[in-house]
Order: C-alpha cells, then sequence, then structure tokens
C-alpha cells in the first residue's frame, strides 16, 4: 500500500540530503570533521590496547571510559548555557586546543618511557572535561548552517561522516600499530585537532555582545532547558531511549579489546578489523536515514533498533567464533546509529533556537554519560561474573527496558495529543 510512492520519495530525500556536501560551508565542515574524528578514533583503538599493554584491569578499562564521560554530569548543561550565550568560535578554540594538548602528551611520555595506568586516565578526565564544555557547540554547527527542514539531513550526513570516520581511524589505527605503535595514533590524533578548529573559525559567525546581554536575565536557569523539553513527552522518550542503550549496550565498545585479546585470544590488528566492523554498520545505518522523508515519525526508528542493539550485544556474549564477531558488530554499529541518529533528529528538529545548545548538552548528558556508568558498572560486573556473563546480562536488560519504554513512550505522546 503506498508503495509506488516509496522508491521517488527516498530517492529524492537522498539527492537532497547529498546536496548539502556541494555547499561550501557545510562541506567543508563534514571534511574537517572527519578528519578529526579519524583521529579521535585512532588514539580509541590505541589507549585500551596500550592500558592492556601496560597491565591494566578490565576494572581500570571501564574506570578509563567513566573518566572520560563522567565530566559529563557535572559540565555539560554549562557546556549547553555556553554554546546559547557565547561565541562558539571562541569556545571551540579554546576547549579543543586544551583537549589537542592530552594526546600530545601521551606523545611525549611514551618517548622518556613514562606512562602509567593513571596518568592516561588522568588525561582521559581532562578530555572529558573539555569534551563536555564544548561539544554542545561543536553538536550546534551543522544544525546552525543549514535551513530548519536541512537538520534531519545535515544530521544524517553528520552521524555519516562520524561512522565513516569509525570505519577509516581504526583501520588507520591498525597499520599505525602494527609499524610505530601507539605513540604514532596519539601524535595522529594531535594533529587532527588543526583543520577543524581552523574550519570553526572560518564558518562560524561571531556572535555580538547583544545575544549575551538579552539572555542575562536567564542566566540563573540553568536547567530552563532541561525542565522544557522534560515536560516535552516526545522529546522525553527520546533522550530516555539513548541513555538507556548507552548504559547498557555502550559497554559493547568499551570492553572490545578485552573480548577480542582475552576472549578470543586475538591480536590487536582483530581488535581493528572488530571496530572498524561497528563503523561499517554505522555507515550503513546513517546512509539508510539519509533516505527517510524529514516528515516521517522518528520514534519507531530510535525505539526498535534500540532493542535490536541489546539483542546483539546479548549475541556477541554467546558468540563462540571470532569469524562471527565483525558480523555481529556491524549490525551492532548499524542499530546504535539508527537508533540515536533518530533520537538526535527528533530533539533537535523540535528545539527552538534559543535552546539548542541546552538541547544538544542533555542528548550528550543520555548519551556520553550513559557510556560512562555502563563502562563502570559493566567493569564492576566483568569482576564478579566474567566478560561474556556481564555482557549477556546488558543485552538482555537492554532488549526488555526499551520494548517497556517504546511502548509507554508512544502512550504519553498519544494521550498528549490528544490533550
Amino acid at each position: 500500500m503506498g508503495s509506488p510512492q516509496n522508491g521517488p520519495t527516498h530517492q529524492s530525500a537522498f539527492r537532497e540530503s547529498l546536496g548539502l556536501l556541494a555547499t561550501r560551508r557545510y562541506g567543508t565542515f563534514c571534511l574537517a570533521s572527519l578528519l578529526s574524528n579519524m583521529g579521535t578514533w585512532a588514539q580509541q583503538v590505541a589507549e585500551p590496547w596500550l592500558l592492556l599493554s601496560i597491565g591494566a584491569s578490565s576494572f581500570l578499562l571501564g574506570l578509563d571510559s567513566f573518566a572520560a564521560g563522567a565530566p559529563v554530569f557535572l559540565l555539560t548543561l554549562v557546556g549547553g548555557v555556553i554554546a546559547d550565550r557565547r561565541d562558539r568560535r571562541r569556545v571551540i578554540t579554546i576547549f579543543q586546543s586544551l583537549q589537542m594538548l592530552c594526546p600530545a602528551s601521551l606523545v611525549l611520555l611514551l618517548v622518556i618511557g613514562w606512562i602509567r595506568p593513571w596518568v592516561v586516565i588522568a588525561l582521559s578526565a581532562i578530555v572529558g572535561i573539555t569534551d563536555a564544555l564544548s561539544m554542545p557547540s561543536f553538536q550546534s554547527i551543522a544544525p546552525s548552517i543549514v535551513e530548519r527542514e536541512q537538520i534531519p539531513s545535515a544530521l544524517a550526513l553528520n552521524s555519516t561522516q562520524f561512522n565513516l570516520s569509525r570505519i577509516l581511524g581504526p583501520a588507520v589505527a591498525g597499520a599505525v600499530l602494527a609499524g610505530v605503535g601507539a605513540i604514532g595514533c596519539f601524535a595522529l590524533n594531535a594533529a587532527s585537532y588543526i583543520p577543524f578548529i581552523g574550519v570553526a573559525l572560518w564558518i562560524l559567525p561571531r556572535r555580538g555582545p547583544s545575544v549575551a546581554a538579552r539572555d542575562r536575565s536567564d542566566r540563573r536557569h540553568l536547567l530552563a532547558g532541561a525542565r522544557a523539553l522534560a515536560r516535552d513527552p516526545l522529546l522525553r522518550g527520546s533522550l530516555v531511549t539513548v541513555l538507556a542503550t548507552s548504559t547498557l549496550c555502550g559497554p559493547l565498545i568499551t570492553f572490545c579489546p578485552v573480548l577480542v585479546k582475552e576472549g578470543f585470544h586475538r591480536d590487536v590488528t582483530s581488535f581493528s578489523l572488530t571496530v572498524t566492523a561497528f563503523g561499517i554498520g554505522g555507515l550503513l545505518g546513517a546512509v539508510g536515514l539519509l533516505g527517510v522523508d524529514a516528515k516521517r515519525d522518528r520514534r519507531p526508528l530510535t525505539s526498535w533498533f534500540a532493542v535490536a542493539y541489546g539483542a546483539l550485544t546479548a549475541l556477541v556474549a554467546l558468540d563462540p567464533w571470532f569469524w562471527a564477531l565483525p558480523i555481529l558488530f556491524v549490525f551492532a554499529g548499524l542499530s546504535m546509529t539508527a537508533s540515536n541518529t533518530s533520537a538526535n533528529t527528533l530533539l533537535q528538529a523540535a528545539a527552538p533556537e534559543r535552546i539548542r545548545g541546552r538541547t544538544v548538552s542533555l542528548y550528550m548528558l543520555a548519551m556520553r554519560g550513559g557510556i560512562s556508568i555502563g563502562g563502570l558498572l559493566t567493569g564492576s560486573m566483568i569482576h564478579l561474573l566474567g566478560l561474556r556473563p556481564a555482557l549477556l546480562v546488558d543485552g538482555i536488560l537492554a532488549m526488555a527496558l526499551q520494548i517497556a519504554l517504546g511502548r509507554r513512550w508512544s502512550r504519553s505522546v498519544s494521550l498528549a495529543s490528544a490533550r
């Protein structure tokens, strides 16, 4: 029913989405973001492998993930207010420059031979702090340089380049780790910040003092945006779904190096292959969303792909064959991207411009904060139960919770619409 129109509609939406890449501002932004994210993923492959190589336990791996994500709880709403009221060019320049010093410090420490797990974890905390304060400004760039009706396409393209970096970054990291070692990955990451900072300075307009003055009376209402979003069942459901996914399924990536090294007794090349497979799946999910009509309801996509991600986490826990692991990770990456990007589209398309930074900060709080909590809790559970049982518990809980959340979300939105 209605199938004759589906093909042209999807093709038209896909063409319109790709057309954004031909624009100078958005196309350049995507390229700079791709390079920056490739550096980030190269480090995210090298860092846990380095920790395992210098004797860190699974708990310390989880603690490293927690250190990078925990500042989100304390500072992400502050970062959202900063994004709404300050010159985003300066915010990105200052905090991304500080963040660039962290991989540069790891290069120096490896050169002098003075590297310890606690130092790596401390630098991860610094990255987490600068991320929490600057990422709302970063995530607000794409919606601010396109028309409102183009926001779904801009976010899907942004997710596409991010997941492409998930393929290219680990692939580069695997080659660099084999040839040069972890120091090469950290050096690449430090260098990748430079083009992104330059492009952000170019494409973002300066924010004049009149904006800050206009919002000065609202400064005491730091949580005003959070309250407004929490009262909307559509947006509240998006945030809760992302939080549950990140907490219960995020550990699949956090503890992937432990699974590959200790579960399957494979080397860093196999780890790089597995992370790349996750990126391939994410890329497929993001490209698929480019063909979704901008007017389509994103709730079913958000909920059912979240359920699928939980099921795949459980299947990975039960998988006895390494050859099946990359295949499962492809579908896991697809499910995570389709669910989270659909939720982010719901949030940013509905948010007023004046609180878009705070909206993004709440999305980050749900996504990054959930990953940090999940890493710490699952790391403790691995210590008690073992890796596979811990991932199995996560996956089963995720499926049950997402099904319940999806039903409640649909019911609450229907009741709100009826009023």
